[in-house]
């Protein structure tokens, strides 16, 4: 049977025997107790068991059993929930073990049972017999990795192990064990001691620690000796007699030392026996606490690194301190933290803290604030180091705390405090850590408060202009005075705002008030007689000087109006050099509820607003003058626009009238060798026998021929060599003669046909039939756009130009269009993109001299793939 199901048996046999609640073998580990085994102890009682001998009393009592080799027994209190009226303890022998009964009273009898049953666990349990092999494995113990843990190398853990091994050793009171850190040893760990825990004892405050360090031997103190009020810690009870200190040595070193004291003196083999142990741990605590330093250290890096990767890219201070609390929580396991915030004005202090409901904010005044001193302090203080009288802690329930100022440039700019709830929790790298976070902070919320400044002032800058917008062109100051009020409650949040402006007479009246408790102070400003006098705003109006008060409770110039109730106010005048034409006042019922930004914004804006007051007929005139301007400037870029199609125009009828006369010169050219070609041509076709084989050819060379005069002829209409006629005709007209010559085109060609002509359209000024020649390129042009069928849709309708009246006719078609790049040359003479099926270039180019000469004006509109449309306007001429 293993040692714990013997144990186990041992627990059943001896409850069943004694008729007991439940039992169960707990143990001391790392200062705190577990439960090993039970019998009859529910999971909820055990909850509870570990709850009340986590107690530091309860604790204690347990502790004085072991260290006795004694029973002892102890009520148990209603509320502790395990099914028993009083808890026994039954210590086992050299071990840090105690079983623990749950009865309702053990006899003498059931007492003896359990003695016997605790003796034979005793027994049960594995020891090394020898002190050396206990030394051995002491040290080899503590260099086991606990690969459970968070921290494999634990060195308050690993020191309540050796601590453990010393009571072991000798029965003991009470004892604690420390390291040595600088020029102080701090308590690890401790036995039955608990005021002990986490003291630091500075060498050179003790006599004994000074002596030990120097002499790096063991000492023991009986309390006849004159030594024993020297004694470097508090809790010894009245029945201590000896007290004896073993130092942890390395070479000539001093690593730490143990404390251990009892009722009797300590004997020789005991004595021997703690220094060999001591002898033998010493190194294994040596490399346990370079292991933690570098852990430490390490740690404080990673929190460097953390601090410059995540508070440092804060974008507000809200999110830099938010971060920054997050941060120093984990790493100094406290949320008690505060960070006082130094306003520009040095007056108040923002303050971050924790409390119930997590990160708040809130502005505080600096008088009377616990840091106010530390502001001028250029170094940390401690908490412990504070004289009194002072105002610290910052929590209620703490016990030690790190007070670092943020200084920047030379000046302070806040305070960074971090507290916690244990007695001397923070090391001198804690400390330097924190300098060295105060360092950044400093410089980083001196930035941040420079940028969310410079954003505050663009944003209150931003919603001045839309109130200056909306304000300006206003005549009446009254009105101004109103409007103002309420843009300012709405745009900037504010509780209550009012606008005061001075009369004719130089006298302050009520222009209009904004914000959700304007209704209450409009019913009792009703009952003050006018003009208004006294209070901040009669000083501002007086002086001219403005005023941010963030306390009107501190300020006896403020004048309370009845229902309403501030708690800061700012008041700006709105003058005109040494003229004071009003008051902008701005109240809110918290205290410092206001900023420095604030107060410039509103003088901001009454600087503006003196201006809008004094010059609004100018303003109104200047902006009247404006759209004349805009107006004025239409008109001129109308003319412009004109101006450069005209141009266009002409360049256009310059490069056709050249073409025109080369055209003319080259058609008289061509007419003669054409006729007698034709003619002759014709007379010998005569001559021919109608089945002669020379015939076809003969009829090839009159076509061509003639095809050829008919180009000469299409030259000399483009050159203007034919009689113009111009008179009154209805455009209508001419749509309906060329769609009766080309209707049947139109058909074979697969297209369909809209026509949408103005039955009212009027006659205007034109050649008939250079007009139909006009509308005939338009349709043929059309036509070869849409080989495949298609719509061809000719519109009429009357239209202006440049405002002058006319009449359009346009031409629609949904073909191949025309390349963007060719938009541009269609009008050009010989510039054609169909000289594959026959094209001259000459039809839009003859088109486009028409029209011109009528004085009307022709435009292209073309996507490719989509189609074209060709727009002819003609203007209104009388005849």
């Amino acid at each position: 049977m293993s040692d714990q199901s013997r144990i186990d048996y041992q627990l059943k046999e001896a409850s069943q025997l004694t008729n007991t609640a439940w039992s169960a073998l707990v143990e001391r580990d790392a200062g705190k107790w577990r439960v090993v085994t039970w019998y009859r102890l529910t999971k909820k009682f055990q909850t509870s068991l570990i709850k009340f001998l986590g107690k530091s009393e309860v604790d204690s009592w347990l502790c004085g059993a072991l260290s006795g080799g004694q029973s002892r027994s102890v009520s148990l209190p209603e509320s502790s929930k395990m099914n028993a009226d009083r808890l026994y303890a039954f210590p086992l022998k050299g071990l840090s073990r105690v079983v623990v009964v749950g009865a309702e009273q053990l006899d003498s009898k059931a007492g003896r049972i359990w003695r016997l049953a605790v003796s034979g666990m005793g027994d049960d349990v594995t020891l090394l017999h020898t002190d050396s092999s206990l030394a051995s494995s002491v040290a080899i113990s503590l260099l086991i990795p606990d690969l459970n843990s968070e921290s494999p190398y634990d060195l308050p853990r690993a020191l309540d192990r050796a601590l453990m091994a010393f009571i072991r050793l000798v029965s003991v009171q009470a004892g604690w064990l420390a390291v040595r850190r600088g020029d102080a040893l701090e308590i690890g760990a401790q036995w039955n001691a608990p005021s002990t825990m986490d003291q630091v004892l500075v060498i050179d405050d003790h006599a004994l620690l000074r002596r030990l360090n120097r002499n790096l031997t063991p000492m023991s103190v009986s309390r006849s000796d004159v030594l024993w009020s020297g004694i470097p810690h508090k809790g010894l009870k009245s029945s201590t007699k000896a007290w004896i200190c073993i130092p942890l040595v390395i070479g000539q070193r001093l690593i730490g030392a143990l404390g251990l004291w009892r009722s009797s003196a300590f004997k020789g083999d005991e004595w021997n026996r703690l220094v060999d142990l001591a002898t033998q741990i010493a190194p294994a605590l040596e490399t346990l606490i370079t292991f933690a330093e570098m852990a430490g250290h390490l740690r404080r890096l990673a929190l460097l690194n953390d601090f410059a990767v995540t508070v440092s890219t804060g974008r507000s201070l809200d999110q830099i301190a938010r971060r920054m609390f997050a941060l120093l929580s984990r790493a100094f396991g406290t949320e008690m933290i505060v960070l006082d915030l130094l306003s520009s004005t040095d007056h108040v202090l923002q303050e971050y803290r924790m409390d119930n409901k997590g990160l708040v904010s809130m502005f505080r005044s600096i008088d009377n604030h616990p840091v106010a001193r530390l502001l001028d302090s250029n170094s940390k203080v401690r908490l412990s180091d504070l004289k009194e009288p002072h105002s610290l802690p910052l929590y209620n329930e703490a016990l030690s705390g790190v007070y670092v100022p943020l200084r920047f440039r030379g000046r302070s700019t806040g305070v960074l405090s971090v507290e916690s709830k244990q007695a001397n929790a923070f090391t001198s790298y804690d400390e330097s850590l924190l300098v060295v976070f105060a360092s950044h902070l400093a410089s980083l919320t001196d930035y941040t408060n420079l940028r969310e400044e410079a954003e505050s002032r663009a944003r209150n800058l931003g919603l001045i202009h839309e109130v200056v917008q909306q304000v300006v062109g206003l005549t009446n100051p009254h009105e101004i005075a109103e409007l103002t009020a309420n843009l300012l409650a709405r745009y900037f949040a504010f509780e209550l705002t009012a606008v005061f402006i001075a009369d004719a007479d130089g006298k302050l009246t009520i222009g209009g008030f904004g914000g959700a408790s304007q209704n209450v102070v409009k019913r009792a400003m009703n009952s003050i007689e006018y003009p208004l006098s006294g209070g901040i705003t009669g000083y501002v109006f007086e002086t001219g000087q403005g005023e941010l008060v963030n306390d009107v409770f501190q300020d006896d110039r403020y004048l309370p109006v009845r229902g309403w109730q501030a708690g800061s106010e700012i008041s700006v005048a709105i003058h005109d050099g040494t003229k004071v034409l009003g008051i902008i006042d701005v109240e809110s019922s918290s205290r410092n509820a206001f900023t420095q930004n604030d107060f410039l914004a509103l003088e901001s804006l009454a600087g503006i607003l003196a201006t809008v007051i004094t010059s609004a007929d100018q303003y109104q005139r200047l902006q009247d003058t404006i759209y004349q301007l805009r107006d004025t400037e239409m008109e001129l870029n109308a003319r412009i626009e004109a101006q450069r199609l005209a141009e266009n125009r002409l360049v256009q009828a310059a490069k056709l009238a050249a073409v025109g006369e080369m055209a003319a010169a080259i058609a008289h050219e061509l007419n003669n060798p054409l006729t007698s070609v034709t003619g002759f041509a014709e007379l010998v076709m005569g001559e021919i026998p109608e089945e002669s084989p020379l015939r076809p050819d003969m009829d090839l060379v009159i076509r061509e021929a003639r095809r050829a005069r008919d180009v000469v002829r299409r030259l000399l209409d483009f050159a203007r060599q034919s009689e113009s006629t111009h008179a009154k005709t209805s455009l209508n007209k001419v749509v309906e003669d060329i769609i009766a010559l080309s209707r049947h085109l139109i058909h074979t060609n697969g297209v369909e046909l809209i026509l949408q002509l103005q039955d009212d359209l009027p006659w205007v000024l034109m050649d008939e039939n250079q007009m139909k020649q006009v509308l005939l390129n338009l349709v043929h042009n059309a036509l070869q756009a849409m080989p495949e069928g298609g719509q061809m849709e000719i519109t009429t309708a009357e239209a202006q130009k440049v405002g002058r009246d006319g009449v359009m006719v346009s031409v629609k078609d949904n073909g191949m269009g025309i390349a963007v790049e060719d938009q541009t040359r269609i009008f050009e003479p010989f510039f054609t993109t169909k000289a594959d099926r026959g094209g001259t270039g000459l039809g839009l180019s003859v088109t486009y001299g028409i029209v011109s000469e009528h004085g009307g004006e022709i435009e292209l509109i073309s996507e490719p793939g989509r189609g074209s449309v060709f727009r002819v306007w003609l203007p209104n001429r009388q005849g």
